[in-house]
């Protein structure tokens, strides 16, 4: 019986932990939004967020999309040359960027650049004494640190989206039409043909909820980190992890919601 035993209460640990980690995600974003709207408004500090997570972002997220749109048009231009559909090569490429892989590739994306760096912060903050410095002098961290944080991801994340699907678009029509000897007139006509105006906004509340989930992600295992400098680490690496799996468990029940 002992061996069962050990095996309920390394089980009962892992599914406290788990709940653990739900609670502090969703009072962090509870904290987050009733903060928002008081004042004292940080205005530059939003700013600064802002040119930081979308900015700063614009290479990384571009080069990402050009190369998925590229590559998209090669596979789907080889695959559908096999039954003569080229044509429908363009449709495929924009309806995929705008729908699914632009929001979703470009959000892991920024979770590795800009949600590791939130953790890594305000986890460096915590084990400095720096948080507790900050309710010693009667400023909520969560207003000063947090809402900037996840303010600025929230909106940003659909602008670098959209700019991500008209590069993946322009990556799949530099190979089609480049690479591949499409003609270009047709490729743009079909680019366009079944795209409408739902696909691009559904794209960017998806967007949205990403930049939502990895901020808080990032800002949730920093604000609770615990055992100095490899507590950090730990909280940076979790906070990439989660941020990751959250995003792709969410796609699919937005998906399911939009669609």
């Amino acid at each position: 019986m002992k061996p069962l035993t050990l095996l309920f209460e390394a089980l009962g640990r892992r599914a406290s932990a788990v709940f653990e980690e739900v609670g502090r995600f969703f009072y962090v974003l509870h904290s987050a939004f009733l903060w928002t709207f008081r004042k004292p408004f940080d205005f530059r500090e939003w700013v600064r967020q802002m040119v930081r997570v979308g900015v700063d972002s614009l290479p990384v997220v571009g080069l990402t999309a050009l190369f998925t749109g590229m590559v998209l048009a090669l596979q789907t231009y080889r695959g559908f040359a096999r039954f003569h559909a080229e044509g429908f090569v363009a449709s495929v490429v924009s309806l995929s960027l705008t729908r699914e892989l632009a929001p979703v590739l470009a959000a892991l994306m920024i979770a590795g650049r800009i949600g590791s760096s939130f953790a890594a912060e305000l986890g460096t903050m915590r084990v400095t004494e720096q948080i507790d410095a900050l309710y010693a002098m009667a400023v909520e961290p969560i207003q000063y640190l947090v809402v900037p944080r996840v303010g600025a991801a929230t909106i940003m994340l659909p602008f670098l989206v959209a700019f991500a699907d008209g590069v993946g678009v322009l990556g799949g029509y530099m190979v089609a039409v480049g690479l591949m000897g499409a003609n270009p007139v047709v490729y743009w006509e079909k680019t366009f043909q079944y795209l409408d105006l739902n696909d691009v906004f559904s794209g960017l509340i998806k967007a949205a909820v990403f930049g939502l989930i990895l901020a808080v992600t990032g800002c949730t295992k920093g604000f609770f980190t615990s055992g100095g400098a490899e507590g950090v680490g730990r909280s940076t690496t979790a906070a990439v992890v989660m941020a990751s799996l959250v995003i792709l468990l969410s796609d699919f029940f937005l998906t399911k919601i939009l669609f």
